[in-house]
């Protein structure tokens, strides 16, 4: 019987997912889709990585406020709501996480991401806008790219 050699990312004896990856932008959809990646990792006993995709040029910086500034702010702003959170869950829903900030445009800051924590799985929250019905979403664009397996949390 021939022996066949499993890809370095598969571990003999484990199920399920090590590392689940969810976009979080501080949108409605984006914190449904953190909550529900929240409660796999929570059920697979897999680390949750929180994704914030700095943009390289914020709309404040043409305004001439300080790219930092902005860039920490909203960064800052959404590390103070997910501790919030999960001390407001502390003692009844038990997650391992982490908050990764990376920068560039939505999708390759977030496939950058996923390459980078080997994330198994990936959860983004639909995107809100009207044009992407036409041009296309991030969701979309991670799906057709095959990687990994994508949820998208309406």
């Amino acid at each position: 019987m021939e022996e066949q050699k499993l890809p370095a990312h598969f571990e003999r004896g484990t199920d399920g997912p090590k590392v689940i990856l969810a976009g979080l932008d501080g949108s409605e959809t984006s914190w449904r889709a953190a909550a529900y990646a929240a409660g796999l990792a929570r059920r697979q006993h897999a680390l949750l990585a929180l994704v914030y995709v700095q943009p390289y040029m914020p709309t404040g910086a043409a305004l001439g406020v300080p790219v930092s500034e902005i860039d920490s702010g909203i960064a800052e702003q959404l590390m103070a709501e997910i501790r919030e959170s999960v001390e407001r869950l502390q003692g009844t829903f038990t997650v391992r996480w982490e908050f990764h900030t990376f920068r560039g445009d939505p999708y390759n800051g977030l496939t950058a991401a996923a390459e980078q924590l080997t994330a198994d799985a990936v959860v983004v929250g639909a995107s809100e806008r009207a044009g992407h019905r036409f041009v296309g979403s991030v969701a979309v664009r991670l799906v057709k790219a095959g990687r990994w397996p994508v949820t998208v949390v309406p």
